[in-house]
């Protein structure tokens, strides 16, 4: 087991005034305040530094950022540690600066420029001695002076095997990590999508379900039923539910098989406290793994870490620092813990923080560079939402590339459809074709074990090919009744079949059809006037003044607009109804006619107060605050549209967020058990409201219910950590 440092033995040197960086060029004089503002403007354009104010205005003043940058010693950027807004040193700052001494005493000389010649002309085990010696930022400056080429020719150079049950990131294969995710985590549902992964030579480096659901009790359900389809299968990998770090450590102390602990991680401590995590926690679930997990006489590799670009400005919380560095230095926190997988998911996050394929292809070489120089095993994850403007043959140009730089490990996400996140990433069946592009192998027990059933086969001359039995889900399956119930419950499957390595033209045609009818349906504005026929909405407007404004910055969304602000007063009534069309304006016309009344009669049955109705357009989630502090209610119930996901069923999909206004004592009550003085609202959510999931009539009765549920009931929010149950109204 990897001895932890203590934070306090940690050397860091004394946070420093901002150095202002100067040079005058073609007789034009520069000026960056600061090595937080030089970072920032030395990296290619992207929406994230855009939105937060860190971009250059041209490309002139961004290679005189790249000049300065390089020319700067890693002795300075190591005497400069970036601080938080307080000018703090926050304890994901202290951590990056555990590295190996004296491979930072061979660099420390020399200036960046110089470090990357170095890189560029050193083999790759002298380029993994130096990465040992370098902190997150170091690794963000080397990666924006890098091209294209520079970031995959030394990234290639780097091979970081890990081992779990088994081996991850041998030189010459590449592996996949199976996502079985389903909306509702329906067993079946995702028992077929693990069956037809395994089918399609995927799962090898680890089978890992997102839940929709972050309790106790389901994601130990699904831990033993993925456990159980591990050994029926005889499948040579490792099995994760990817809940909050809480959660399994608590499945794991009831004895639930937790082999491989995961958790999303963010670049600075504000980021990671909207998580619910610290250091000492992540401290306290390593230890927990060593001593309790099911691998720990396997393996000292047992932890697994999701990252990618734009969460930390996403939240509010990047201190002034790019998205690049706070990226990195997520990497410097993952390496403390050896972990036996990273997984980057750059793009997920929305056109807020990569607008196009271009920004993800560049954040995904970068992000790829910066943690295998940091000593990681970097598995990839080029992703996109239905809202930005990254395509699937953006995609499919990052994998190449990065496929090409070395990465461990792709996602697989069956007809790259994430059925519960609303997300696109990469599938089976590009892993399959990767494979064969490259030439490039499953792991090695992997591949035994396929070869067994016929799903790999080997030519004449020893090549892995694709066998007999490869993209068959069927074969696992006991009869054709299980196969048909299986895919009864598994949504936005459009066929099996296969052509090559590939879906078959006709499976391909409709995925991308019910891709662009999602894309569609987030274009579409609110009819107001339809919907006013319904209720006497009053509404409201947002700081956001068009779509494209409201898309690319969640923030303007978030905020009422002067003149709304100026007309609400507090009405102190106890529910208040918000209708907003978030991502899909055609969630709110599908699902608001069956469901309105509902709500209404429920409300006026309980006894319940209620407020004229609210429609905002172009709204987010956050909203809810501010018409909360204004109306004096004590609960929002807001109704948003959904990210659309795969299908076109899917974009019909509503969420009802129930955001509650916590009033003196319980916010004393909160901030005492979240350890977080600022809070003052709390929020559960009902997700996948719409005729594929749960109908809108019965949605109603089930908010109803919650808004007015007990004390002693929890609230099973996968997306907040609750201080406490959520508060019942009092009539």
């Amino acid at each position: 087991m990897k001895t932890l440092t203590p934070l306090i033995d940690i050397v860091v040197p004394e946070p420093r005034p901002d150095q202002v960086y100067t040079r005058r060029c073609f007789d034009h004089d520069f000026r960056f305040d600061g090595l937080k503002r030089l970072l920032g403007a030395a990296d290619c354009s992207k929406a994230g530094d855009r939105n937060a104010g860190l971009s250059t205005a041209n490309e002139t003043e961004r290679e005189v950022a790249r000049a300065i940058l390089s020319g700067l010693t890693l002795q300075h950027l190591y005497d400069h540690p970036l601080t938080d807004n307080a000018g703090k040193i926050d304890s994901v700052m202290i951590v990056n600066y555990d590295i190996d001494r004296q491979a930072f005493a061979d660099v420390a000389d020399m200036t960046l420029g110089q470090l990357k010649d170095r890189l560029l002309n050193a083999d790759g085990f002298e380029v993994q001695r130096l990465g040992r010696g370098l902190t997150g930022v170091m690794a963000a400056a080397l990666a924006k002076l890098c091209d294209v080429h520079e970031l995959i020719f030394i990234a290639r150079k780097i091979s970081k095997p890990t081992k779990a049950r088994t081996p991850l990131g041998i030189p010459g294969t590449l592996a996949s990590r199976c996502q079985p995710n389903h909306p509702t985590d329906d067993l079946r549902g995702i028992t077929l999508l693990i069956y037809w992964s395994l089918a399609l030579g995927g799962g090898d480096a680890l089978i890992g379900v997102n839940p929709a659901v972050d309790t106790v009790d389901n994601i130990s359900r699904i831990l033993r039923h993925i456990d159980k389809l591990r050994r029926r299968t005889g499948a040579p990998t490792q099995i994760c539910v990817l809940a909050h770090i809480k959660t399994q450590l608590a499945c794991l102390e009831n004895g639930v098989p937790v082999e491989i602990l995961f958790q999303s991680l963010a670049g600075t401590d504000k980021t990671n406290n909207e998580f619910d995590i610290t250091v000492d926690l992540l401290d306290r679930g390593y230890h927990t793994m060593a001593e309790k997990g099911p691998l720990k006489d396997v393996t000292e590799q047992f932890m697994y870490f999701e990252t990618g670009q734009g969460s930390e400005f996403s939240y509010g919380t990047h201190n002034g620092i790019d998205m690049a560095t706070t990226e990195a230095l997520c990497y410097g926190l993952a390496r403390r813990y050896d972990p036996f997988m990273v997984n980057n998911v750059t793009g997920f996050i929305g056109p807020e923080t990569h607008l196009d394929s271009y920004e993800m292809i560049v954040a995904n070489l970068q992000d790829h560079f910066m943690g295998k120089l940091l000593g990681l095993p970097m598995g990839m994850a080029p992703c996109y939402t239905l809202h930005s403007n990254i395509t699937l043959e953006g995609q499919q140009i990052a994998t190449q590339l990065v496929t090409a730089a070395g990465a461990n490990y792709f996602m697989d996400v069956g007809l790259n459809t994430d059925r519960m996140l609303a997300y696109f990433d990469t599938s089976a069946h590009d892993d399959q074709t990767l494979r064969e592009v490259h030439g490039r192998r499953p792991a090695p027990a992997f591949l035994e074990w396929g070869l067994a059933r016929g799903i790999f086969a080997l030519d004449a001359q020893g090549n892995v090919a694709r066998g007999p039995r490869w993209g068959d889900p069927r074969q696992f399956c006991e009869s054709d009744a299980e196969y048909q119930d299986l895919l009864a419950a598994t949504p936005a499957l459009y066929g099996t079949a296969s052509a090559g390595p590939r879906p078959a033209n006709d499976v391909a045609r409709l995925t991308r059809l019910n891709q662009g009818v999602g894309r569609a349906a987030i274009h579409a504005e609110l009819r107001i006037d339809e919907l006013q026929q319904l209720a006497p909405f009053r509404v409201v407007t947002t700081e956001a003044s068009s779509k494209d404004a409201h898309l690319g910055s969640p923030n303007l969304g978030a905020r009422l607009s002067a003149q709304s602000r100026a007309w609400l007063v507090a009405e102190n009534r106890q529910v208040q109804i918000v209708v907003s069309d978030g991502l899909s304006a055609e969630a709110v016309h599908h699902n608001l006619r069956d469901l309105l009344p509902v709500l209404m009669d429920g409300f006026a049955g309980h006894g319940y107060t209620t407020g004229q109705p609210i429609i905002a357009r172009y709204g987010r989630v956050k909203l809810a605050e501010p018409l909360a502090d204004r109306l004096q209610c004590d609960v929002v119930v807001y109704l948003i549209g959904e990210r659309p996901g795969g299908d076109a069923l899917a974009s019909r999909s509503l969420s009802a967020y129930l955001v509650y206004r916590l009033d003196d004592a319980a916010q004393q009550d909160a901030a005492r058990f979240s350890g977080n003085p600022a809070i003052r609202f709390e929020y559960t959510v009902i997700s996948n409201i719409y005729s594929g999931g749960l109908p809108p009539a019965e949605a109603g009765g089930v908010i109803v219910d919650r808004v007015g549920h007990q004390n002693e009931l929890p609230c099973a929010c996968k997306f907040c950590t609750h201080a406490r149950p959520c508060t019942p109204l009092s009539k």
